[in-house]
């Protein structure tokens, strides 16, 4: 057998961290492709309703060599207990082995291997959209704002209207609105060509907000009314985690 001649290394283990934890909130398996110029992954939830889509260039890492575009598969859950094992500034270098198992050095002391699974990956492409509305706000804040929406609500609603962003909620409960202004507030950026009014399911935004976490130094959203949201999270030497969902859509 062919040695693949593969090897990825960390300068501390919060990026992958993320990345692991992102990738989990929406499937099990997940299928990695490593080239010369970095790795990706793209990936779907089961019911269609959210993807995540990766790209972590080589110059992200401390050490990163490829000589072939390969591509592994792992059971999401065993990787990502193996990556919690690490302490916030342990190094985490991930490779294949000879015996074709992916090898997960934490720090200095520990070396794992886990079993790698057949390839399940299909090719998924990317929503082709022109966004009406683009917000850019700190990540905590959001992070903030979907837990006081959560409070109420199953659905976020997005509401703006530049400098104006509103965000919403309602249910059984009662309803909240959370009014913001670019010059007022904690927001970075509201550019909107007109009104424009997104609704979204708490149950997939909140897991992948709180994922990846204070790793993220801002987050972009981009929509249009009755069209998917997608999320651009800023992560310092990481390139990039864009994650798109589906609006909710009165029946």
């Amino acid at each position: 057998m062919k040695k693949l001649s593969f090897a990825a290394k960390t300068n501390g283990s919060d990026s992958l961290k993320a990345i692991i934890s992102a990738i989990s909130t929406l499937v099990e398996e997940a299928t990695f492709v490593a080239t010369a110029e970095g790795i990706t992954f793209r990936g779907m939830d089961p019911s269609h309703v959210a993807l995540i889509d990766i790209s972590w260039p080589n110059s992200a890492f401390e050490k990163y060599q490829c000589g072939d575009n390969i591509k592994f598969g792992v059971r999401i859950d065993e990787l990502s207990k193996l990556i919690k094992r690490a302490n916030k500034k342990d190094s985490i270098e991930i490779g294949i082995s000879s015996d074709n198992m992916l090898t997960v050095q934490v720090g200095k002391t520990k070396k794992y291997k886990i079993r790698l699974i057949e390839s399940s990956s299909t090719d998924t492409p990317l929503p082709k959209i022109s966004y009406d509305a683009k917000i850019e706000l700190n990540s905590s804040l959001f992070d903030k704002i979907l837990g006081d929406v959560q409070v109420v609500s199953d659905y976020l609603t997005i509401k703006s209207f530049s400098p104006k962003v509103e965000f919403s909620g309602k249910g059984d409960l009662g309803e909240v609105t959370i009014n913001m202004d670019k010059h007022q507030d904690e927001i970075i950026e509201v550019n909107s060509k007109d009104v424009v009014i997104g609704t979204y399911s708490l149950e997939y935004l909140n897991p992948v907000v709180k994922a990846v976490g204070t790793t993220a130094n801002s987050i972009t959203c981009e929509y249009s009314t009755a069209k998917p949201l997608r999320m651009e999270f800023k992560i310092t030497n990481i390139g990039r985690i864009h994650f798109y969902l589906a609006p909710r859509v009165d029946s």
